[in-house]
């Protein structure tokens, strides 16, 4: 017996490591599987916010249009009314920021500092006086361009971007970014030519002049405030969390909605509001809707074009802003018919193309920078603040 149990003993000594490595093996394989699932996780969860950020900008930005489009159209006359709603529905976004988070910067190693009152203060003040200025000049080309031309126009602000950058964030013109900039800017001065609008939509030839120029002047200052809104958030705010985006939108649109009010009180404008709200021709409940969505749609738009400025760029956001350029007038063809002539067929495949060819190259930094450096965690790595702009 007593061989007998040592022989039992010596085996199972033996069988003990084999075992042993058995079990870190399968503790080793379910933790590798467990890692590999985790990337895909979060790169899902990455892609499903870009994607719902983008959609907030397309639906915004194609439902305001509209909507203003339809305030004019029906007895619509103050300016500085279709200025104020672009600005003034930042309130609904106050209840947003007292439930989110606060952000321990002290406890980011990359941002040690948060940056001081008056700094921001200033951020803030410039935005926003920037903005007001830049709602008048789109509230003019709205009132004196057809929603479709108006769309069009539109499209030169990712040219006029792609230029800020390039002296602002270190923005790299390859010749896919160049073929873009070319072909939206063909697009939009095409529109120039066209005599039809004009006389069909009973606006004089020099007013129609003026809300070209005014949608153009309002193309570049938009373009501007998204440069320099990307910039602030690598050199001055450095970060994108939600109550950072909060913050930024309801001050800057608090600051706007002031100059704004200012100058309704102060041209005098106020004093016919009463009139028109009676004389609209939908009724006093849809000049109202018509007032309360507008500003609702714009502070969607203000949500999703913010979190892509600071997840990717100001151009990417652009980007996606010029992806909705065929929604608009393809929907004021119905609502408002418009007429699709030639001339805007040709400038609307044009802006498309410009449109496809920036996407092309950032399909191609794409595989770059993961052939270079690889994903981080399964989650796309960003582009460098000098890529970024591709």
């Amino acid at each position: 017996m007593g061989e007998a149990q040592e022989l039992q003993l010596h085996i199972m000594d033996q069988l003990s490591p084999v075992e042993e490595a058995k079990e870190a093996n399968s503790t080793e394989n379910a933790n590798v599987s467990h890692q590999s699932t985790i990337p895909w996780l979060r790169k899902y969860k990455w892609w499903l916010q870009m994607a719902i950020y983008s959609f907030f900008v397309l639906s915004g930005q194609s439902a305001a249009t509209l909507l203003g489009r339809l305030y004019y159209d029906k007895g619509g006359n103050s300016k500085w009314m279709a200025t104020l709603v672009q600005t003034a529905g930042f309130p609904v976004l106050i209840p947003f920021l007292c439930i989110a988070p606060n952000e321990n910067r002290n406890t980011r190693d990359n941002h040690p500092k948060p940056p001081s009152a008056k700094v921001l203060a200033s951020l803030y003040t410039f935005l926003g006086i920037f903005l007001a200025a830049v709602c008048m000049l789109y509230s003019i080309g709205l009132m004196y361009l057809p929603v479709s031309t108006y769309s069009l126009i539109c499209a030169s602000q990712l040219g006029f971007n792609a230029a800020f950058s390039f002296f602002l964030n270190s923005q790299k013109l390859t010749p896919f970014i160049v073929n873009s900039l070319v072909l939206l800017t063909i697009s939009s001065t095409l529109l120039v030519f066209q005599p039809d609008d004009s006389a069909s939509s009973n606006i004089p030839k020099g007013k129609y002049a003026i809300g070209f120029i005014c949608t153009v002047g309002a193309s570049a200052g938009y373009a501007l405030i998204l440069s320099v809104t990307q910039l602030s958030y690598r050199r001055i705010l450095k970060s994108g969390t939600f109550r950072v985006v909060l913050d930024l939108i309801i001050y800057q649109s608090l600051v706007a909605t002031g100059v704004i009010l200012v100058g309704l009180f102060a041209s005098g404008e106020w004093k016919s509001l009463h009139r028109e709200m009676e004389e609209f021709g939908l009724g006093k409940v849809s000049y109202v809707m018509n007032l309360v969505w507008t500003a609702l749609s714009w502070q969607v738009f203000s949500i999703g074009a913010t979190k892509l400025i600071f997840e990717l760029s100001s151009l990417f956001c652009n980007v996606i802003s010029t992806l909705g350029l065929p929604i608009v007038p393809v929907l004021a063809v119905f609502f408002f018919h418009d007429k699709m002539n030639g001339v805007k067929v040709v400038a609307m495949l044009l802006a498309i193309w410009g449109f496809v060819s920036y996407i092309y190259q950032h399909y191609l930094d794409d595989l770059k920078s993961k052939a270079d450096s690889g994903n981080v965690n399964g989650v796309p790595k960003l582009p460098s603040p000098e890529e970024a702009e591709h």
